[in-house]
């Protein structure tokens, strides 16, 4: 069979969806993945025949994928949330189309499409969802896989893992975090994302500053999560069952919060609250989140693999 993935061209909307691409290659369908340059270098690394649409940049419309759909002739397409118009371009060339999902469903009034209707593949813990979604949608459990570059590694042990993600980090918040953490006296490693980490000026002695860090290999290390509130290393900290402190800065990082503070798995800064004492307390609060942190991984774990979705993908092109 094969399968056409489309996304934003983003880490934060194609990386989720990557897991169940090597999935199907590997059960021996023919993949294709229509994105924007920006990610194509790791989609390429692994073999996943990334192409951009037509002009498409970062979004994709229905004019820009249809003459790939003639060329290609897929008989599935999975498209991210973040690209709705894949799905209308499936839609018009009679071709099955999925719903990937990032992780819970976007909350009104961000300036983000919610998307409705069809079959969604839904890579968030039930017990973390939205309810109405999770109510009214027909939708494929997949457990999240975290998915990352290649960075140079990081000293194992005890640590604590920052990162504001690759859109919303600005100097004054990391180093505020830093500030707070670093009082800790633990091991901070932090991921500055599209801040410079020349930005950043002088840290304390135990704190690592790099660019970009392999979450996959920090994460499981971690005794702490800081973050934004992307959807991303919300659930890769989860699937891990590390607690997090939270500190939203925009889109749907603040749902993302309330809804891990409601499950007991995280505390929470806004950016109102935020100060490097601040940091250092509900840093240390976080602590009483572990149990609540490793139930909700023990709950991923029990959701179907990549692999299991991947061999059922022939159903969805009937």
């Amino acid at each position: 069979m094969r399968v056409l993935f489309a996304g934003l061209a983003s880490a934060g909307h194609t990386y989720p969806m990557v897991p169940l691409a090597i999935a199907a290659r590997d059960v021996g369908h023919e993949v294709h993945f229509a994105a924007g340059e920006h990610v194509h270098a790791p989609l390429r690394r692994l073999g996943l025949g990334p192409f951009r649409p037509a002009d498409a940049f970062y979004e994709i419309y229905a004019e820009d994928l249809a003459p790939d759909l003639a060329r290609l002739r897929p008989d599935l397409v999975v498209h991210g949330w973040g690209v709705p118009e894949a799905g209308v371009a499936a839609r018009r060339a009679g071709i099955p189309a999925l719903w990937h999902g990032f992780g819970r469903l976007v909350p009104e009034g961000i300036g983000f499409e919610r998307p409705s209707g069809g079959v969604h593949v839904d890579i968030c813990p039930p017990s973390l969802q939205d309810a109405g979604f999770l109510a009214t949608a027909e939708r494929i459990a997949l457990r999240p896989v975290p998915f990352s570059e290649p960075a140079p590694p990081v000293a194992g042990g005890p640590l604590i893992f920052l990162t504001l993600g690759t859109a919303f980090g600005t100097p004054e918040v990391l180093t505020t975090a830093i500030r707070g953490l670093a009082a800790l006296g633990e091991h901070v490693v932090v991921a500055t994302g599209r801040v410079p980490p020349a930005d950043l000026g002088e840290v304390p002695g135990n704190v690592t500053v790099r660019a970009w860090v392999e979450q996959t290999e920090v994460v499981p290390h971690a005794d702490l999560v800081v973050h934004h509130g992307g959807s991303g290393t919300t659930l890769g900290a989860l699937a891990a069952g590390v607690p997090q402190l939270v500190l939203p800065q925009g889109a749907d990082q603040f749902a993302n919060a309330e809804a891990l503070l409601a499950a007991g798995a995280a505390v929470r800064l806004l950016p109102g609250e935020l100060s490097a004492d601040a940091v250092t307390e509900q840093a240390r609060k976080a602590a009483a989140c572990r149990g609540a942190a490793q139930a909700l991984a023990e709950e991923i774990a029990g959701m179907p693999s990549p692999a299991e979705v991947a061999r059922e993908l022939p159903k969805q092109a009937k």
